[in-house]
């Protein structure tokens, strides 16, 4: 009779007892295997945000050439300066206004006019224009740079760009 109640009772525990049958992990285990996501993880991320500021700052500097390149063509045209940005857009020098990768937004960006550029020249004798040429200036927009604060990997400010 006692044989036969152990039976019965094993019996009965093979339904309730399921992890015995088909060897799931433990616990350490999970544990473990966790840790290790974690180490390659905190290894991955610095590497994957470098990377990510690294495609900004590059398509900052091109934004920067086209919407340059967009100025000269405009400027030799029509024989004067485009007035702003949105001008550029209109007349089909630029399809729209780029965003600006770090700010992310189309509205920072520093126009500047040709007084602009020559009071932020250096004195120097360095400058685009020559003491002995006196330009003519225009109230137009001569160069665009980024109203991101903040610098960049090598140290320069964004809006120096």
């Amino acid at each position: 009779m006692v044989i036969e109640r152990t039976r019965i009772q094993a019996a009965q525990c093979r339904p309730l007892c399921p992890m015995k049958r088909r060897g799931a992990f433990t616990l350490v285990e999970l544990l473990v295997v966790l840790a290790i996501l974690a180490l390659l993880l905190t290894i991955a991320t610095p590497r994957y945000i470098h990377h990510i500021e690294r495609a900004r700052e590059a398509t900052l500097r091109s934004s920067l050439k086209v919407m340059r390149e967009a100025i000269d063509k405009f400027a030799g045209d029509q024989g004067r300066l485009p007035a702003n940005l949105d001008e550029l857009v209109t007349r089909n020098y630029l399809r729209s206004i780029p965003v600006d990768p770090i700010t992310e937004k189309r509205d920072t960006w520093l126009a500047l006019s040709e007084a602009d550029l020559l009071a932020a020249a250096p004195p120097n004798g360095s400058a685009a224009y020559s003491k002995s040429i006196v330009p003519v200036l225009s109230d137009g927009l001569a160069d665009v740079r980024s109203g991101a604060p903040g610098t960049a990997e090598n140290g320069t400010p964004f809006q120096e760009w």
